[in-house]
């Protein structure tokens, strides 16, 4: 019998993992006294690890952080001046959303300080309101790569110790170039080999991953 107690996810600064792939976007977070017009855009792929950085910029800035596609319903002037709103791309073509998003850098600019986190550049968002575009476009840019080979390898190894187990060397350096070089791929593949070993009453070995990676 086994039972599926969950793993906490923990999004401190020291559970960030720096390689090539992120060092210049967490610098650029970390540097957020000195953004020009007290605003950043963090742009990259889905995990990246754009959220991880928006909560440790969160817990240095005592700041909110909040859905793009939540912000039409929000009472903007309670928030306070420091404000993270996540994949902000979703605000575009809603018309309530944008508003909102326009009125925020109004509450809180320049004296506060607007970290913005999306998919895109806000260029390709597809904008409808004007003044919106314009606050957008001067905003300071830092962009996320996919996760590097460095990177994966970490957070592997970080996932499998949050569970509790230990793995060999071997499975680390067959798994990297096998999944999508995301850490939310990370995190599915250790879930995965983690069931089925509980479920098999196994260790989680390479040969357990070729079992489950390779039916193709």
């Amino acid at each position: 019998m086994t039972f599926d107690l969950g793993v906490p996810v923990r999004l401190r600064r020291e559970d960030f993992f720096v390689s090539a792939s992120n060092a210049p976007a967490l610098q650029a977070v970390e540097a957020w006294r000195e953004w020009p017009g007290g605003k950043l855009v963090l742009v990259g792929p889905s995990g990246a690890g754009k959220t991880h950085l928006a909560h440790i910029w969160a817990t240095a800035a005592d700041a909110i952080v909040l859905a793009g596609g939540e912000l039409a319903g929000v009472d903007l002037p309670s928030l306070g001046p420091r404000v993270a709103v996540e994949d902000a791309h979703h605000v575009a073509g809603d018309a309530r959303a944008e508003a909102a998003l326009f009125h925020l850098h109004n509450l809180i600019l320049p004296a506060g300080r607007l970290l913005i986190t999306a998919n895109a550049p806000p260029r390709d968002w597809g904008l409808a309101l004007p003044d919106l575009v314009s606050r957008m476009q001067a905003a300071g840019l830092a962009r996320l790569d996919a996760a590097d080979d460095a990177l994966l390898s970490a957070v592997l190894i970080k996932l499998f110790a949050d569970r509790q187990i230990t793995v060999p060397p071997n499975l680390i350096a067959y798994l990297v170039p096998r999944i999508e070089r995301s850490l939310g791929a990370a995190a599915g593949v250790v879930a995965l080999l983690d069931g089925a070993a509980l479920a098999q009453g196994r260790a989680v070995t390479r040969a357990l991953a070729g079992e489950l990676l390779d039916k193709d």
